[in-house]
């Protein structure tokens, strides 16, 4: 498997020179055109930082875990887990600020495996403090599962996952991401905005059995003069290729692909998961986070390569929050077949009640923001029904919320560990890929025809806002 993947990534990277020639031709072409009502944008970094002996989010495994839960105090931001052992790459809080008047998106990616309500909440505060009230907000988690844990709000969680939720640690992070999109903010100027996609197959495996989704689409910012601001790229893969030996904070794979992109371009680059659900990394260790990282970059870099940015006067957003049914655990999916399917365990108020789907698009390029982890099926589901109305559709997995996994109906029924996380039953998934596409075609002011889709919700009027 990993001969296969060092195979690939040298003709992944054969579009490495391309980039910095097609740079280059750009600044030299001379600035556009102004354009007083097209979009401005400013990009910027800010270092995610957590408090010395923070422990790492994202496994469960004894590996990670304390011999014994430290009840007596010893570890001042741990519990359930080991601190981390130091830091193996820089973890970032990355944002993107886009206006259009009078709308203005802030998008953060942050070097967390997810982010909850909470912590949106908590960033949207203290932006309106810092006089960005009316910002849109989208925190994208690259869904690394090295990143540091305890700031998620959650018993369950912290138990499963997380540790024990500490205040100092989120109150760090929060602070950084409020200072990227300050940064980001301070920094805006005219641009101009293109999209473009390639596939990078083989770099990733279904944990089901099924179709994949091989895209990479990347959202290219530049200046009028064809500096570059930002790269902004999307890709569904699961940030588990250091497993859970390692005891390093770290980004993963898609952290040292931005890294490498980050040196080349010189701005920052923003990696955004895609319907991730049921994807994992074609390898595993140090040395797979290398090739799978070369690929993925050189994937990003073609398809950065390929945009031909244009003037853009409108930034479109709108977002719906829809009721979810109660979360129940379905302990056949967990256990195995010979439970009987009406063993389920419900989780009461451990999980939302509801759900926000949020859709932004600019230029020919729209994405769907999803509060947590699709299944390929219906992200691709999403995309067909909405290739009618814009040329590049993304999905934004384990944005704003974590809400678990989501699959479809006929997945459901299938024991194994992502339809044991599945608690919102078998019909929540479409509900989600479905509002998104009513969203997406909202966008365009249009009524989303009857899809392919099954449509499992009630759409309210009153959920829309």
């Amino acid at each position: 498997m990993r001969r296969a993947v060092s195979r690939r990534a040298p003709r992944l990277a054969a579009a490495g020179g391309a980039l910095l020639a097609v740079v280059a031709t750009a600044a030299g072409a001379g600035p556009a055109p102004a354009c007083p009502d097209c979009l401005r944008a400013g990009a910027a970094t800010a270092a995610l930082r957590a408090p010395a002996g923070t422990p790492l989010g994202g496994y469960g495994a004894l590996r990670r875990r304390l011999l014994v839960p430290d009840v007596l105090g010893r570890h001042p931001h741990a519990f359930w887990f080991k601190p981390a052992a130091g830091e193996r790459d820089r973890l970032l809080a990355r944002a993107l600020v886009l206006e259009v008047p009078p709308r203005r998106l802030a998008w953060v990616t942050v070097d967390l495996v997810a982010v909850d309500r909470a912590f949106t909440r908590e960033v949207e505060r203290r932006l309106a403090g810092a006089g960005l009230s009316g910002t849109t907000l989208i925190v994208s988690a690259s869904h690394t599962h090295s990143g540091p844990g305890a700031f998620v709000d959650s018993t369950l969680m912290g138990w499963l996952a997380m540790d024990r939720f500490d205040p100092t640690v989120r109150d760090m992070l929060a602070d950084a991401v409020v200072e990227a999109v300050r940064r980001a903010d301070a920094a805006r100027a005219p641009a101009l905005v293109g999209a473009a996609s390639v596939a990078a197959p083989g770099l990733t495996r279904s944990r089901l059995g099924r179709p994949l989704d091989p895209e990479v689409i990347v959202l290219k910012v530049v200046r009028r003069t064809g500096a570059p601001v930002a790269l902004l790229w999307n890709h569904a893969i699961h940030g588990t290729v250091l497993g859970p030996r390692s005891l390093q904070l770290s980004g993963d794979v898609m952290g040292v692909a931005s890294a490498e992109l980050e040196r080349e371009l010189g701005v920052p680059v923003l990696f955004v998961n895609g319907a991730v659900g049921d994807v994992s990394p074609a390898g595993h260790g140090e040395r797979a986070v290398a090739e799978l990282g070369r690929a993925l970059a050189a994937a990003a870099r073609s398809a950065w390569a390929r945009a031909r940015p244009r003037a853009v006067t409108r930034l479109e957003v709108t977002r719906r929050r829809i009721p979810l049914p109660p979360a129940r655990l379905s302990l056949r999916n967990c256990a195995g077949r010979w439970l009987p399917r009406s063993l389920r365990v419900p989780l009461g108020g451990l999980f939302s009640a509801d759900a926000e789907v949020l859709a932004v698009a600019a230029g020919d390029a729209a994405w769907v923001a999803i509060p947590g982890e699709l299944q390929t099926a219906l992200g691709l589901a999403i995309k067909r029904e909405a290739r009618s109305l814009f040329e590049h559709v993304g999905v934004a997995g384990v944005s704003n919320d974590y809400l678990g996994y989501f699959v479809t109906p006929e997945d459901y029924d299938r024991p194994a560990y992502v339809t044991c996380a599945t608690v919102y039953g078998p019909r929540a998934g479409t509900c989600l890929a479905d509002t998104a596409v009513e969203l997406l075609h909202g966008l365009r002011g249009r009524r989303s025809p009857l899809t392919a889709l099954p449509r499992p919700c009630d759409f309210s009027p009153g959920g829309t806002r």
